[in-house]
């Protein structure tokens, strides 16, 4: 007596499907690019010595913990927020020194709330 052998499932062409996105994986490497080259004579600007200075109505935070508007130094937040507009009141930015402590900028930020301010956004360097 003999036992059949099982069926054999026909082998999927997983080699042949490979090869296919391989070609075209190279296909888009050598035919596309993202963007355009930048010309050749071309020179980029340099902003490495740029003098960094504040927006104008904007309220600065010294690393010390002082206040100034505009060079002006400003007693605290409550004297800032009187010398604005209710309009201006809606949006309160602040540019914070780099070594100011981080709770001292929150500490900054809850009493502007609390004196009446709607938003509070913080202005940095974008960095590249």
């Amino acid at each position: 007596m003999q036992l059949k052998s099982p069926a054999q499932a026909p082998k999927e062409p997983t080699i042949a499907l490979i090869n296919i996105v391989f070609l075209m994986l190279i296909f888009f490497m050598i035919a596309g690019t993202l963007a355009p080259p930048i010309d050749k004579d071309l020179s980029l600007v340099k902003t490495a010595d740029l003098e960094g200075r504040e927006p104008p109505d904007t309220l600065v935070a010294h690393a010390d913990g002082r206040l100034s508007l505009r060079g002006q130094p400003v007693v605290d937040a409550i004297s800032y927020l009187s010398s604005l507009s209710p309009e201006a009141r809606k949006l309160v930015k602040i540019v914070p020194d780099q070594a100011l402590p981080a709770k001292d900028l929150v500490r900054l930020g809850n009493a502007l709330r609390a004196a009446g301010a709607q938003r509070v956004v913080l202005i940095s360097e974008r960095a590249l």
